[in-house]
């Protein structure tokens, strides 16, 4: 089916939705603010999944699965974390035809069920550290959806860490961080910006949390991953507690990390066009589509023939598709993998075979060239090479040319929705203040940024709050987001 696409300088949000359809990456469920997943979406996962958990095993991690149902008493047991999530939980209230004893919330975060576990695995330190990560379903109760970036229903991966100290628990959150920072740029193309979350923003019962923040084409900041260190807070909640090497008994320090299909939709937003998706070609279910153009019936034969030795050569070290469909015409096509977000695609007529070539032409910039069939599969790999590459570079120049520094409050609320952008100051002002600001702006503190590299005020080691006008050497990013 094509699908026209709005454009996005018309209308945004109906952009992103029609670029969904158009490369049939998932569909309305039935069940308000639910979706369901369709192959070419999950395909996508599937690499983003296969990716992160080779890191996550790389760095001495372990998958394992609880319970999609946890009672509610678990939740109740850390105060901050129930009252952080219980607009959003979903609970079972009866079940086999009756009412339950105790109700049951559908998972909206693992950390009460995970930790009821580690109280029956941890008892010294030669227990720790435990690194578990589990691949699941979360629900939680949104009352604005949107495709990918917000549903009652999505997938995600959540990592939950114990450790005999706090310096260890504190170096895993910031190395998971990095782990997804790494995942993000390298294998997203997609720049970020790595920090600490406010007090205000913080994940509920953390006792820091550290974020990844990247810029969308529309100017507002998206939450690509976040991790937590927990410190002692779940383990004080479920008691659990280890005998330390000096026989000393303590209660462990914990971390948790996630990510989640939300990251389908930053990729979206981050790299598509008006004529539909655009596909990293590190993630890419399909990296090189081959389409077959002929007339004749004699030249049909030997094209398709040609076609399908070079999908064998080049499938060796490239997820390759030929299409090979009588039904639908070669514009058709070339239309159909453009919205669909193929990174290359490789054209093979009567006249290529002749001259033993092929048309190469890329997805990100529409740029043709021709390419000889003799080593073909080199110059496809380092054409998608410099294809990845130049998304990652279009991104970040996006996100320098739109960055700003603002020395007042005022100069920020004319300038957040015109011209809108990633905004640094400083800042030392109090949960209060920052609520203000929210309720003001509609714009939130992202993050306090690890590295001052990217900011307008690298050169300065201290200036006034936005807010206060107090000395502060504090840098904080301010933008609207999702």
């Amino acid at each position: 089916m094509d699908y026209k696409i709005t454009p996005r300088a018309e209308d945004y949000s109906r952009w992103y939705n029609d670029v969904i359809m158009a490369a049939q990456l998932a569909d309305y469920a039935p069940v308000k603010g639910c979706m369901v997943i369709r192959p070419n979406g999950f395909a996508l996962w599937e690499n983003m999944q296969r990716a992160l958990d080779d890191m996550f095993k790389a760095t001495g991690h372990q998958n394992a699965y609880f319970p999609l149902l946890i009672p509610e008493s678990f939740l109740k047991k850390e105060a901050e974390h129930v009252e952080g999530f219980a607009p959003e939980c979903a609970m079972v209230t009866h079940g086999g035809g009756k009412k339950l004893e105790e109700p049951l919330v559908i998972r909206p975060t693992s950390e009460t069920i995970i930790w009821s576990m580690y109280k029956n695995w941890i008892m010294s330190y030669r227990d720790l550290p435990l690194l578990i990560n589990q691949w699941c379903n979360v629900i939680r109760w949104e009352m604005r959806t949107r495709l990918f970036l917000r549903t009652t229903e999505f997938l995600w991966q959540e990592g939950h860490t114990a450790h005999a100290t706090a310096e260890e628990a504190e170096a895993e959150a910031r190395r998971m961080l990095g782990v997804y920072t790494t995942f993000a740029e390298d294998w997203m193309a997609m720049p970020v910006i790595a920090g600490v979350k406010t007090e205000k923003e913080k994940f509920a019962g953390a006792v820091r949390t550290y974020t990844i923040e990247a810029m969308m084409q529309d100017k507002r900041a998206l939450q690509a991953g976040t991790s937590h260190n927990l410190g002692q807070n779940f383990a004080r909640a479920f008691d659990v507690t280890f005998l330390d090497d000096k026989g000393t008994r303590d209660f462990v320090w914990a971390t948790s990390w996630g990510v989640s299909t939300r990251l389908i939709g930053a990729l979206i937003m981050t790299h598509s066009d008006d004529r539909g998706f655009v596909l990293p070609p590190k993630l890419a279910p399909t990296q090189v589509v081959i389409v077959p153009i002929y007339r004749k019936e004699a030249e049909r034969t030997a094209v398709l023939k040609a076609a399908a030795r070079l999908r064998v050569e080049l499938k060796e070290r490239l997820r390759v598709h030929l299409d090979d469909r009588d039904q639908y015409t070669p514009g058709y096509k070339f239309h159909d993998w453009e919205q669909k977000g193929v990174p290359l695609r490789l054209e093979l007529g009567p006249r290529d075979l002749q001259n033993e070539q092929v048309v190469l032409v890329r997805r990100d910039t529409g740029a043709k060239q021709t390419a000889p069939q003799a080593g073909l599969a080199d110059a496809c790999a380092a054409l998608l090479d410099d294809i990845q590459q130049a998304l990652y570079d279009r991104a970040l120049t996006l996100r320098r040319e739109n960055s700003f520094t603002v020395s007042s409050y005022d100069e920020l609320k004319a300038r957040i929705d015109e011209p809108g952008g990633f905004f640094w100051a400083y800042w030392n002002g109090a949960t209060e203040d920052e609520v203000r600001l929210q309720e003001e702006t509609k714009a939130t503190i992202r993050c306090l940024p690890f590295e001052a590299d990217e900011s307008p005020l690298k050169d300065s080691l201290e200036g006034t709050c936005l807010l206060t006008g107090a000395p502060t050497s504090q840098r904080v990013v301010i933008a609207k987001g999702y």
